[in-house]
């Protein structure tokens, strides 16, 4: 049996290969250097040389608040085009189990809290990243089509903002984890008395860590089948606010936290339901103060 992570040098990706290869799976993982997936010849011909049973889709544009509000049609064109081509070359290279990593960002804006997987399309997208959701959307509902036309065992998982090793820490792109440790990290080195962070801190948000990512990725390939998404997540959220003082405080920065009301702060609360998870077994082993120190300590070797 041979596994294929596609965008296996990503936050996702690379924790979903480093599990696999460590429970001793015959994992091949592949990103843009390897295989350019907006190419659909080339993917058609790789996926059916290599003839994996299982295919894991980690690969995506992605990016924060800033970067899908201003480029909304790479984020929608390029998105589609990935996972469409991986999607149509797995069927034709007759590939067993499919997981999509859709995202939670696919639920409406004023969605119920804690959201449960049938919320998805029950209301408007948060605007600055619908662009997003809708190529999200759309892989859902491509995997949901091949389960009913051709009887595929292939689901989607809909993980909650993930964070931890490999992310993108590029203030221009990166999402509000990352970005909040680069921003304090930077500000104690430059003995900076303040740091200035966008909107109001009030949204609310639940993270993460891409290891326990992983695993649920394993459990569900074990024991899900549905064309419905499975919710992965934590069901526990704190404000960004909070986010920012645990993370000043664990990178050692004791100055101001400045507020830009100016800028967008995004769905106000994002919290996901994960009984359906939870009850195949799995559940998340690392709580965020401990993921926080993890990343820091992972940033500061390798950045």
């Amino acid at each position: 049996m041979t596994i294929l992570v596609a965008g296996a040098t990503g936050l996702a990706g690379s924790a979903i290969f480093k599990e696999l290869t460590s429970i001793g799976k015959p994992v091949v993982g592949i990103s843009s250097k390897e295989l350019d997936l907006l190419d659909r010849d080339a993917t058609f011909n790789y996926l059916n040389e290599l003839k994996p049973n299982v295919v894991i889709d980690a690969a995506a544009k992605v990016g924060g608040i800033s970067a899908n509000n201003n480029y909304p049609v790479e984020f929608l064109s390029e998105n589609i085009r990935i996972q469409t081509n991986l999607i149509d070359a797995a069927h034709s290279a007759k590939v067993e189990r499919f997981v999509f990593l859709a995202s939670s960002c696919v639920y409406p804006k004023n969605c119920p809290q804690p959201i449960k997987e049938e919320y998805v399309l029950t209301g408007a997208l948060e605007s600055t990243n619908s662009a997003y959701a809708i190529a999200k959307l759309a892989g859902i509902e491509l995997i949901k089509a091949y389960r009913k036309e051709f009887g595929h065992r292939w689901i989607s998982v809909m993980p909650t903002n993930l964070y931890g090793p490999n992310d993108n820490f590029n203030l221009e792109s990166s999402h509000v984890f990352p970005a909040l440790i680069r921003k304090f990290i930077e500000a104690k080195k430059s003995n900076a008395t303040s740091v200035k962070l966008w909107g109001t801190g009030k949204p609310k948000r639940e993270l993460l860590h891409v290891d326990d990512l992983a695993k649920a990725i394993i459990v569900c390939l074990d024991s899900y089948d549905s064309d419905q998404q499975i919710n992965i997540g934590t069901g526990v959220d704190l404000t960004i606010a909070e986010l920012a003082e645990k993370i000043a405080k664990n990178t050692g920065f004791t100055g101001s936290i400045d507020w830009d009301v100016t800028k967008e702060d995004g769905t106000p609360q994002k919290v996901l339901d994960i009984q359906k998870i939870t009850n195949l077994g799995w559940k998340p082993t690392i709580n965020l103060d401990q993921g926080i120190k993890l990343t820091v300590e992972w940033y500061l070797e390798n950045k």
